[in-house]
């Protein structure tokens, strides 16, 4: 299977321009396309292992990254090393307290924009001590999981999103006003009804190539606002994938130069 990363870039490429435009929606590629053509084509030698690390920081509601290198794929989560973090850096850890935290490999997914063998480390936080920090409610919830194990607990979930231009303005809302009311948007067809396809579209792709339980997507009652489905799932992989579901989408929206919230009122001015 090839990596997502190529319908990243065929969404990129529309036009063979380095802005991708409408009416409500103007995205300009600082690189420009060629250049990011450029990079996806490096090639990372066959026996090295780019292991992107990802958690939930301090707000409990953003996710944070870095990438490093292993000489080999360890396997289960709990093989991966673990690593540290700067806690003061994001939220985690107050001014003038030991700010080294650390991080707890917990779910393993394939890299759909490096492809290959690399992956996405889902993670708990830990402190100093390596006890849960303050808003690692994943520590508690698995302990609930494997208390009911045995009930074979399954879920599933939606989730509804909103997309913002770089003013953080809903795509395809009108600059100095309100867009219609609801009735033509909800799993809308049209340039003037439905914004920001191609980010939702690749999104999805990416969520499958990581072996996400996605199910499906649609346009949602007001223009930029979409929901994607997962599930089912077992016991705490539920949470474990609607986080790395979440991931995805902020990285692809990022290439797009638009930015996600997840805020059930989120105020526009």
């Amino acid at each position: 299977m090839l990596p997502v990363r190529g319908a990243i870039r065929t969404a990129l490429n529309l036009g063979r321009l380095s802005v991708r435009a409408s009416s409500n929606f103007a995205v300009a590629l600082p690189l420009g396309t060629p250049v990011v053509n450029q990079n996806l084509d490096i090639t990372i030698p066959e026996h090295k292992l780019l292991a992107t690390y990802v958690w939930i920081d301090g707000t409990g509601e953003n996710l944070r990254e870095k990438t490093r290198t292993l000489e080999n794929d360890p396997g289960q989560p709990g093989k991966y090393p673990t690593w540290s973090f700067d806690g003061s850096s994001t939220y985690q850890a107050a001014k003038g307290d030991d700010s080294d935290m650390n991080l707890k490999p917990v779910a393993i997914y394939p890299d759909p924009f490096l492809g290959g063998n690399h992956k996405l480390v889902l993670c708990e936080t830990l402190d100093p001590n390596n006890n849960p920090t303050k808003n690692n409610h994943r520590h508690a919830c698995n302990k609930v999981m494997e208390k009911i194990d045995h009930l074979n607990p399954w879920f599933g979930m939606e989730q509804e999103y909103l997309l913002l231009d770089r003013d953080g303005y809903p795509l395809g809302w009108p600059k100095h006003g309100y867009p219609a009311p609801q009735g033509p948007y909800y799993c809308g067809v049209g340039a003037n009804k439905v914004f920001g396809r191609e980010i939702v579209n690749a999104h999805y792709r990416a969520c499958l190539y990581a072996g996400l339980h996605i199910f499906g997507i649609n346009a949602e009652v007001t223009p930029g606002q979409w929901e994607f489905q997962l599930g089912t799932c077992r016991g705490i992989a539920m949470g474990d994938e609607l986080w790395m579901a979440r991931y995805l989408l902020h990285r692809i929206a990022e290439q797009f130069g638009v930015s996600v919230t997840f805020h059930p009122r989120p105020q526009v001015s």
